[in-house]
């Protein structure tokens, strides 16, 4: 006898199936809570707009873009290892007696500033290797920041509309230099001792209101028990957040303003040719990080730089002679070196010879950098925009003064050595000092005498390159018609 299914039992289980086919179109149709969240945000700030629209930004794709990118993950780095390195400093005058693990300078007063600097280079795991990644990345910082002004020279890339982000990165320029010496000096060894002293007499001589600028920064006379802790705000406060502040404008106008790039088939005035941010883009440019952190912590862990335990804690009889400063200091030191010892007295005042090396020459040299767009679109008469760059060759005379006045400069920093090369060479300090000082005015006009024929006669020579040029090319066009 066939069993009957119990009554009702049919209807409910169609009204089963019916619910949960339900709960499925619901389950489907409802997105999760992120997804809701996302698209709530959107609706008010339309963030996918601007997503889409960043993540296909196109950048060119040459080389020498890359300088500037050097630059900012140097910082990177700076800004990584100064902080480990903040923990351990101690900017602080006062003595104290060494008792760390340097047998050498075991016993001896020392400042607590450089009491700490040797715990951090012989006592703290990994700190030796902070500190000199710390001061290799600010070497490295700096040396891209003028190799990549060179390029946006020499390139035109300054050209209206960029002359807001030119004058920036000048400013970043002169603000790193600071923070370089800054940085250089805290340790309050010997050698970074003697700088200070040149940095007090230095602005000591600025007419009328150098006395009370010295006074203002060190807090009193040299030397002073202020002047650590007041560049120790400086270096790791006041000027790194002013250099975040110009890096993040510096992008923001060049991702306002889009890329420049260089004059091939296929680019103009309007469109950029290249790799899209994401993925290609952005992926090379995390790889340069990862590169660049690798190399400056190689340096760090192989390299030596500044051994403060060499030099001695700093004493204010004392003169660490030869003295040598970090690299983007030896044109200011050779200006010093070379400069004669003149002095004006005038109407009850007195300019002293520094003023002239130290003060006048960095002031003309950066105030020149800073007019430059603007006195270059006033003798060229130029007022378009220029989204496309020029080789140096097609603008003669701007690359022979920038050759030249590069020139000027690398003479002076090969004379911040001019006591070295003397004790090399077994010659007299005096005749190296008098070699320099020639060299500084004749090389520099012969140099960019050259490189202006040069540039002429690659321009007339056409799409060739430097050793393929013939010597004919370079000829002015009345020498042709002779």
């Amino acid at each position: 006898m066939a069993e009957r299914e119990p009554e009702g039992f049919g209807e409910r289980e169609r009204t089963s199936a019916r619910e949960e086919r339900e709960r499925e179109s619901t389950a489907t149709t409802l997105p999760p809570i992120q997804d809701r969240i996302g698209a709530w945000l959107d609706d008010r700030l339309r963030l996918s707009r601007f997503a889409r629209d960043a993540l296909g930004k196109v950048f060119p794709d040459h080389w020498s873009f890359m300088l500037g990118e050097i630059a900012l993950y140097s910082f990177v780095v700076l800004v990584l290892t100064g902080i480990f390195l903040t923990f351990f400093y101690e900017p602080s005058s006062a003595s104290t007696t060494y008792v760390g693990s340097y047998n050498p300078l075991r016993g001896l007063e020392v400042s607590n500033a450089y009491a700490s600097t040797l715990r951090l280079s012989f006592g703290v795991r990994a700190g030796l290797v902070m500190r000199q990644t710390h001061h290799w990345a600010a070497v490295v910082f700096l040396g891209a920041i003028v190799v990549h002004l060179c390029r946006v020279f020499f390139t035109g890339a300054f050209r209206r509309p960029r002359e807001l982000n030119w004058i920036i990165g000048v400013t970043m320029l002169l603000l790193a230099l600071f923070n370089g010496f800054s940085g250089y000096s805290l340790p309050d060894d010997l050698l970074s001792g003697t700088g200070l002293r040149i940095m007090y007499s230095v602005i000591q001589s600025v007419p009328l209101v150098g006395p009370w600028m010295a006074f203002l920064l060190f807090g009193g006379e040299f030397p002073s028990d202020q002047i650590l802790g007041r560049l120790f705000v400086l270096h790791i406060f006041l000027v790194p957040v002013l250099l975040g502040g110009l890096l993040a404008a510096h992008l923001a106008l060049i991702w306002h303003q889009k890329h420049t790039q260089f004059r091939e088939p296929g680019r103009t005035e309007r469109n950029v040719v290249g790799s899209r941010l994401w993925p290609t883009y952005a992926l090379k440019s995390a790889g340069l990080f990862f590169i660049i952190a690798a190399v400056l912590t190689a340096l760090g862990g192989l390299v030596q730089i500044n051994p403060v335990w060499l030099y001695g804690p700093f004493e204010p009889a004392q003169v660490s002679s030869p003295a040598q400063p970090d690299w983007y200091l030896g044109w200011l030191e050779g200006a010093l070196r070379l400069f004669p010892n003149w002095e004006i007295r005038a109407f009850g005042f007195e300019i002293p010879e520094p003023f002239f090396p130290a003060v006048l020459l960095p002031g003309i040299t950066f105030g020149l950098l800073y007019a430059w767009p603007f006195l270059e679109r006033w003798v060229m008469k130029d007022r378009a925009e220029h989204h496309l760059l020029d080789r140096p060759r097609d603008r003669p005379w701007p690359t022979a003064l920038g050759a030249a006045t590069l020139t000027f400069y690398g003479v002076l920093f090969a004379a911040a050595s001019n006591d070295l090369l003397a004790h090399w060479f077994a010659l007299d300090i005096e005749t190296v000092t008098t070699v320099f000082r020639v060299l500084s005015l004749v090389l520099p006009p012969i140099v960019g005498y050259v490189t202006l024929r040069v540039c002429r006669g690659l321009r007339n020579a056409g799409d060739v390159r430097l050793l393929q040029m013939p010597v004919s090319a370079m000829r002015t066009p009345r020498a042709r018609r002779r």
